[in-house]
């Protein structure tokens, strides 16, 4: 093993040691820059306008065909998160820096799709019936006594829900969380492209409390964990990367963040120079790549493949490369490329494995259950 590799390894020993006092402070790489807030009301109002053609709304986790499961590794074998056939549903939660994760849960199985449906918007809700299922250090950011009433997917594959009157009683300042964590959980499932919500029989027009626009179904061109401050969208596009962190319990997993970057730029190329870039300060994610890493090229094929060229010398040969650095270069791609497969190029070396001996010769797709963290 290289010695800066035993290097980056001692640091992360150290900062596993360190993660019950202080969870920002250290990284695999060490911890880059502020607090997620919402947006400027300008950007708001925009963000949640803007046709689902845009590049945020595609999921991370889709299907890969069969003449793709010849070549792809880990996500070869996927289903839809929702149904019932799957082991895990994926939710969206607060974890302990305030910002939402993707979590695998295990949630009871349902015949129907609309109850499981139902199942992971429950496991949203605080101190609800699924709270034994969340693991230590997250939490749902639905109002305690939150009921879905139900769940109807309309022809256009928007998710049309209903509340009971206890999803009034939230947080203000929780209010665009709340329209991430259920915009999120419910578009990752069964095809659906956006989400419309109801109260007690009454359509929402905009949210109680703060009155967020709700005249349009939402989709994931809103973003997510935003910046406190981000440009005007007419100067700018959207980009979503993930950035890696850790739990209380040591277990690393894997956070998304919506980045705003110059209009114009292409859009993979733009999402990685950011992910490249790292986190910013004080919201506890850390750096997956190294200072040093420079973006080569992007090739998105004919053949669906994503071939991501990097040079980083600190691993020369293509091996022991840290698997949060390339795990975030795939969830990246996989979010900004309506699920392409990925292939990665380090130092001009076809060969390459990670810290978990995962070969990345071979495209690979993004994991089918994202975040499966043990209770």
């Amino acid at each position: 093993m290289m010695k800066p590799m035993q290097q980056i390894r001692g640091i992360s020993a150290v900062c596993l040691l360190a993660v019950p006092l202080a969870l920002s402070g250290c990284g695999l790489f060490g911890s880059e820059s502020a607090s997620i807030d919402a947006p400027p009301p300008e950007v708001e109002a925009q963000m949640l306008q803007t046709s689902g053609d845009t590049t945020l709304d595609s999921g991370v986790f889709g299907t890969v065909t069969e003449d793709d499961t010849q070549t792809a590794v880990k996500g070869s074998t996927k289903t839809s998160q929702g149904s019932a056939s799957g082991d895990r549903t994926t939710v969206f939660l607060k974890d302990g820096n305030g910002l939402l994760a993707p979590v695998s849960l295990s949630l009871p199985k349902s015949k129907e799709d609309s109850s499981a449906l139902k199942n992971s918007l429950m496991a949203l809700v605080s101190k609800g019936e699924y709270a034994s299922s969340v693991p230590e250090g997250f939490q749902g950011v639905l109002p305690a006594g939150t009921e879905v009433k139900s769940i109807t997917i309309d022809k256009s594959n928007s998710a049309v829900v209903e509340f009971n009157s206890e999803f009034n009683n939230y947080d203000p300042l929780e209010e665009r969380k709340i329209l991430e964590a259920i915009t999120w959980t419910l578009t990752g499932q069964d095809d659906i492209k956006s989400v419309q919500l109801w109260v007690d029989g009454k359509k929402l027009t905009e949210m109680p409390l703060q009155g967020t626009p709700l005249d349009r179904p939402l989709t994931r061109t809103m973003g997510i964990n935003l910046p406190k401050q981000g440009p005007l969208l007419m100067n700018s596009s959207a980009v979503t990367v993930y950035f890696s962190t850790t739990s209380p319990d040591g277990i690393q997993y894997y956070v998304p963040v919506t980045r705003f970057v110059p209009a114009g730029q292409e859009q993979l190329t733009a999402a990685l120079n950011e992910l490249i870039a790292g986190p910013e300060s004080g919201n506890g994610l850390e750096m997956v790549m190294t200072q040093g890493t420079i973006l080569d090229s992007v090739d998105a094929g004919q053949n669906g493949v994503v071939t991501v060229s990097l040079t980083d010398d600190m691993f020369k040969d293509g091996k022991g490369v840290p698997a949060e650095m390339l795990e975030s270069v795939v969830l990246t791609v996989a979010q900004n490329s309506d699920d392409s497969l990925v292939q990665i190029r380090l130092n001009g070396k076809e060969s390459i494995t990670d810290t978990d001996n995962v070969d990345y010769s071979k495209p690979v797709s993004a994991p089918e259950y994202l975040n499966e963290i043990p209770l």
